[in-house]
């Protein structure tokens, strides 16, 4: 859907901006978009020249496409309203995975729901923290709850995850007594001493409609969101690769950080790299230790295409191998 572009900037509103010779590439684009995640457009068009001899009309056409701004591994606080049509979870909750739908986890309950384009314009909610913002614990102590009752009218619960409650210290407080209890939909995957990435309610000042109109004990310490695993660890050992576009690029760093986390991603979520061409990169010499290995999950050989060569790459010959 990008192949037949002709430029892509940074857009000026924390967007992209893609350029097409046809409206109908153009178009082809909004189509994707919508069918891949929640969204809404807006069409526009501005007349460009007029030749008055052949009545033909030139027009230059734009589409605005605006994507919800909550993406996987946020907190979000839903508004009461929302949350009881989702079957009573609670407001505080973790998004696990945007498609076409947002899919939410309360961290307290495992109960799960998707929130799809139309409720979410209807019910709008943001994201309470970015990536960065989230801090690293070392988790002290952990017990698994095995049954848990919900309330009637409640949702469905996961059974991919693991309730428990946990007792974790931030690893930049290590020299003080300062721990905190949640509970956690990671209990699957956490064990003592386990390195695990989470929002720090208690210390933050969060500007949020719902949030600040919560009942404060309703509101947990802290909100844990993945289990952390050593990055440069994992880049060394990481033997795929994938195809980029060209684009022009301002705050490398960013870029790069944020294109890390998309790689691991990748690596950690199977149904999100189904349709993603992985490379096999061959420059990589594989290194197999007992003692390098964490237990970060890794994508298996199965899954990976030949080599990315370099008319791939640059739309040559062995573009063609590439699907739409």
């Amino acid at each position: 859907y990008h192949r037949n572009h002709l430029h892509i900037t940074a857009g000026h509103k924390k967007g992209i901006d893609f350029y097409y010779g046809s409206k109908q590439h153009a178009q082809k684009m909004v189509d994707f978009l919508q069918c891949t995640v929640p969204c809404r457009s807006k069409t526009s068009q501005r007349l460009i020249s007029h030749d008055i001899h052949s009545n033909t009309f030139n027009y230059k056409s734009t589409f605005s496409m605006e994507i919800v701004p909550v993406c996987k591994d946020s907190v979000v606080c839903l508004s009461p309203r929302l949350a009881q049509s989702l079957g009573n979870m609670g407001q505080v909750c973790v998004c696990t995975r945007v498609t076409s739908t947002i899919h939410l986890i309360d961290p307290s309950t495992l109960q799960i729901a998707e929130v799809d384009g139309n409720t979410y314009w209807r019910f709008p909610f943001n994201s309470l923290c970015i990536p960065r913002q989230l801090e690293e614990f070392i988790v002290m102590d952990i017990d698994m709850i095995r049954e848990q009752k919900l309330g009637a009218g409640a949702g469905v619960r996961s059974n991919k995850h693991t309730l428990a409650e946990v007792w974790v210290q931030k690893t930049s407080e290590m020299n003080t007594s300062q721990q905190y209890h949640c509970r956690t939909f990671l209990g699957h995957l956490l064990n003592i001493g386990d390195l695990v990435l989470g929002f720090d309610f208690a210390n933050s000042n969060v500007n949020d409609e719902y949030l600040n109109k919560m009942n404060p004990h309703h509101v947990p310490d802290v909100v844990l969101i993945k289990k952390s695993y050593d990055r440069s660890r994992r880049m060394k050992r990481r033997n795929w690769r994938l195809q980029e576009m060209d684009r022009d690029r301002e705050g490398m760093d960013t870029d790069e950080r944020q294109y890390q986390d998309f790689l691991e991603d990748l690596e950690e979520d199977e149904a999100l790299r189904k349709n993603v061409n992985i490379y096999k990169d061959t420059s990589k010499i594989p290194v197999e230790s007992d003692t390098d290995d964490d237990g970060a999950p890794r994508i298996s050989l199965m899954e990976m295409l030949e080599e990315l060569s370099l008319s791939d790459a640059t739309g040559g010959e062995g573009a063609d191998m590439l699907t739409e």
